[in-house]
């Protein structure tokens, strides 16, 4: 594993990152490695975009079946 330093931390930040790693049972050190493992896991907005592009919408509505609808909906 790699160890990271985090320098110029503002004080009110640490401490609710402490207030809620101590609301969970786990260190500082511990629930901070566990919320980068998380955000990390998450695509980036720029990967969003290219599996959202790469998607085959051939089969899905077209435009006119999605306003129609949305037309229907309402009063």
């Amino acid at each position: 594993m790699t160890t990271l330093y985090i320098r110029e931390v503002p004080e009110d930040v640490a401490e609710t990152l402490k207030e809620r790693a101590a609301l969970e049972g786990m260190s500082l050190s511990a629930y901070v490695a566990a919320e980068l493992t998380r955000w990390a896991a998450r695509p980036s907005n720029q990967q969003m975009v290219e599996r959202l592009r790469s998607l085959d919408r051939t089969s899905g509505p077209t435009s006119q079946d999605i306003v129609t609808t949305v037309r229907q909906g309402r009063p």
